[in-house]
């Protein structure tokens, strides 16, 4: 073979290569899946979820609601219809969407109707945002809950609607480096997420729940 004729063999073998390469990314990227669900307080959420392998992102924001595009202030202030709601990006064939139902009804309160924890109203209301192709899984892990609770879990199930992210100060908070002024003074993003959590007994309520299940209790 000459010299011209193995080059052209070898830069063709990598072309190649390199397409294989790419077509098997796109392709795994086309796995991946999403699931929208409502839990109380977002940056709580979308902290545990982080934590799930298999999960490639959670991200804060709103859903179940009649206004585009809304903002935070709009939706705390009611109205909206909106939940602070967080959509979870995973890989099916690392975490099964039964698996992160069941996480999220045992990282909750399901038991609560006004609210989560310190948070109350309709903003930090609980719900499943279910796809059709969720819906059963969604439905017989709220069933699982209520069974194993013993308790009527009021938790819906609703249609999945758009979902609208929030802006980037809300995103990674409970990760985030940035100082911010808080009623107890200059403290970074993240010490102020913990000390948040804590007092607002988040894992207090729900290690008294679901006691050893709870997944996320201390996070």
């Amino acid at each position: 073979m000459t010299p011209l004729r193995t080059a052209k063999t070898l830069s063709l073998g990598l072309t190649i290569a390199l397409g294989l390469f790419a077509q098997a990314k796109t392709s795994h990227a086309q796995q991946l899946e999403t699931l929208t669900v409502a839990g109380g307080c977002f940056w709580c959420v979308e902290a545990d979820f982080e934590k799930v392998q298999g999960v490639k992102e959670a991200v804060s924001g709103f859903a179940g609601g009649t206004v585009e595009n809304p903002t935070y202030k709009q939706v705390v202030k009611g109205g909206t219809g909106h939940l602070e709601a967080v959509q979870i990006t995973y890989d099916p064939a690392q975490v099964q969407v039964d698996t992160l139902l069941s996480l999220f009804f045992r990282s909750i309160d399901p038991t609560d109707a006004g609210g989560q924890f310190c948070d109350r109203g309709a903003t930090y209301s609980t719900a499943v945002f279910a796809t059709p192709s969720q819906v059963d899984a969604a439905n017989a892990a709220k069933a699982s809950a209520q069974a194993d609770l013993g308790q009527t879990v009021v938790t819906p199930v609703l249609q999945a609607s758009t979902f609208y992210p929030a802006d980037s100060y809300h995103q990674d908070y409970y990760k985030q480096s940035k100082i911010i002024l808080t009623r107890f003074g200059p403290k970074s993003k993240a010490s102020a997420y913990k000390a948040y959590r804590q007092a607002c007994g988040r894992d207090a309520r729900v290690k008294e729940l679901w006691g050893s299940a709870a997944p996320f209790a201390g996070s």
